[in-house]
């Protein structure tokens, strides 16, 4: 392996972050996962808790942290509309106040920060598929703000330490990304397709199924973030990271239904303020500056998380915590 370092992973037993924490502890490096379980669970990093070069801290990244370590990935914020619409001026800070602490951290160190970007920077976009140039199309007052625009400022932060302090800045836009340790009632969509399935739910289409979104499986997605961060100094981002392969979300629950063996129906109610009609990443940028592609077909991704959400809907009390 490459040197070993002492990495911050924040938000680190989320689902996102409960999986770098597993690819950075298996390449040989000490991490120090911090989450305050807003939506994170320790039964995702509960597997790591013995390894000696594992450690779980308890805090909200809305206040400062002081520790000493070499790389820092800000994860730290709820992502679905369920959660970050539950406390918005929350998820405001936590994008905010969360940046400006980590930023800090990270200059006082003078230590390599990633940021966890979203492609709902893009809001609802007019340019399809959408490139890192564009520049969005976001309603700064809608029931999503709270997350679309946190993230927005959280890159704005981002870039002017870049440019004020010199700061090694790794800024990543996550699409819509899907696996094992997923939430059950974060109400994204192959969560829920999948929960109502296997429950024998009618699944649930909002509008009239034909909007689209792209779906990367999470082992892509933290290969790309390993990749981002190994990159030279200078190589900032912002880099899309997703899978092109883009469906609507008919398509999908078809799938999922067929998959499942459920004899589901499907239903269908309104369409929520604000949701993009369309997503999906042009990763031109991330094929040439980081050699990165997603390798791991629809299906085959589907059936690792159908399998999770089996055995996790088949536990006493189907809790995550």
């Amino acid at each position: 392996m490459s040197e070993r370092k002492m990495i911050l992973v924040t938000g680190g037993a989320g689902f996102l972050g409960s999986h770098l924490c597993d690819r950075l502890i298996a390449a040989g490096h000490d991490v120090l996962c911090v989450d305050n379980f807003y939506t994170g669970a320790k039964r995702n990093v509960e597997h790591l808790m013995g390894h000696s070069r594992f450690e779980l801290m308890r805090h909200d990244v809305t206040f400062p942290l002081y520790v000493e370590v070499d790389e820092i990935y800000n994860l730290a914020c709820p992502a679905s509309p369920i959660h970050y619409q539950h406390d918005p001026v929350q998820t405001t800070k936590t994008s905010v106040h969360g940046a400006i602490n980590m930023l800090g951290l990270a200059k006082r160190l003078k230590a390599r920060i990633f940021q966890a970007s979203t492609s709902e920077v893009y809001g609802d976009p007019a340019v399809h598929p959408q490139p890192e140039s564009y520049w969005g199309h976001v309603n700064p007052i809608g029931p999503r703000s709270c997350y679309d625009e946190g993230k927005r400022c959280a890159e704005t932060l981002f870039f002017d330490y870049y440019r004020q302090h010199a700061l090694d800045i790794k800024v990543a836009r996550i699409f819509n990304t899907y696996g094992p340790r997923m939430h059950p009632d974060d109400g994204r969509v192959v969560s829920n397709f999948i929960v109502q399935a296997l429950k024998g739910q009618p699944v649930t289409i909002y509008g009239d199924g034909s909007q689209t979104r792209s779906f990367c499986y999470v082992d892509d997605l933290i290969d790309g973030f390993v990749r981002l961060m190994a990159t030279p100094k200078g190589v900032t981002g912002p880099i899309n990271l997703g899978n092109p392969g883009e469906f609507s979300m008919l398509e999908l629950a078809r799938h999922v239904i067929e998959m499942t063996g459920s004899k589901s129906k499907l239903t269908f109610k309104p369409l929520p303020q604000d949701d993009p009609k369309q997503r999906r990443p042009d990763i031109t940028r991330a094929v040439a500056e980081l050699d990165w592609r997603p390798k791991v077909q629809l299906n085959v991704g589907l059936r690792k998380t159908i399998d999770y959400f089996d055995e996790l809907l088949s536990l006493p009390t189907a809790k995550v915590a």
